[in-house]
């Protein structure tokens, strides 16, 4: 893969040092942000949609943003763990558009790379290990805009070592979509640019000069999933990143992502987060305005 690097805007959130004894097990976690880990003694288990992983001392792993899971830890655990953001871009989101794996072996300096992470970042510490402490708005909010008043050389420092981080899962990723068809290329990069508006189907068949029904058989069979369903689960992502990181309100949120109907977004919301809006909203600190 072959991406211009100026379209990769990620920034640290969190980043520390952790040690727990059987008290590190959140269930049905999912947040708008990435989790990377390198694991330094004990055991524990993170346990994903494609499977259950131990975590090995010596070894790297990324949860990618929107991704629900939980962690199940029974002993003694040490690591040290990095939260991720990457800005939302019309053109594309490296993070969320790749398939990555979830385990990679450390190179032998990541701890050092690690180590000076946190000390160039001592307030991105987290208060706690139980994500309803940090996984919120507010929390979210400041660090972003500690991200923003921090020194010019140390965010290039930390952007270097989150490069690096990275690249160890970005040697072995694939895109997640292999399209080889021009036309629903297009109709992606269509829909990415227009999340903030109504999107009729048969209008993005027509900008990509197929008729509707063609443009639906072959969006499935290059997409893997039909374009509505497709055009809904990003809607929702962004939905619940404006959740997180904005204080409009849930009915600005539905008309700033194109919805005209209050009750169909919060329906859909629902199926793709398993909380409404404001159940999601409130659970994460902030209510409602």
């Amino acid at each position: 893969m072959n991406y211009p690097i100026e379209k990769f805007d990620v920034y640290t959130l969190n980043v520390g040092y952790s040690c727990h004894n059987a008290d590190w097990n959140w269930k049905n976690i999912q947040s708008p942000f990435a989790r990377l880990y390198l694991v330094l003694n004990g055991k524990a288990m993170i346990v994903l949609p494609g499977g259950t992983y131990e975590l090995t001392p010596g070894h790297l792993y990324l949860i990618p943003a929107y991704t629900r899971h939980s962690y199940i830890c029974t002993s003694h655990f040490s690591h040290y763990y990095l939260h991720i953001y990457e800005k939302q871009t019309c053109e594309i989101s490296i993070l969320e558009e790749f398939n990555m794996p979830v385990e990679v072996e450390a190179e032998e300096y990541d701890m050092k790379l690690f180590e000076k992470l946190v000390h160039l970042n001592p307030f991105m510490k987290l208060p706690s290990s139980n994500p309803n402490s940090y996984d919120n708005h507010q929390t979210l909010v400041n660090n972003m805009q500690m991200n923003v008043k921090r020194p010019f050389f140390e965010k290039v420092e930390s952007r270097g070592i989150l490069f690096i981080l990275l690249s160890r899962f970005l040697k072995n990723a694939s895109p997640k979509v292999e399209v080889s068809d021009d036309r629903i290329r297009q109709a992606l990069a269509l829909i990415r640019h227009n999340l903030n508006k109504h999107l009729d189907i048969a209008t993005i068949a027509n900008e990509v000069c197929m008729s509707k029904d063609h443009f639906i058989r072959t969006f499935k069979k290059e997409v893997g999933t039909t374009p509505n369903t497709y055009i809904i689960r990003r809607k929702m992502e962004m939905a619940q990143l404006l959740l997180l990181t904005s204080d409009n309100p849930v009915k600005s949120i539905a008309a700033q992502l194109g919805f005209t109907d209050d009750s169909y977004f919060n329906r859909a919301f629902s199926k793709f987060s398993g909380k409404s809006p404001l159940q999601y909203r409130i659970c994460r600190g902030q209510t409602d305005m």
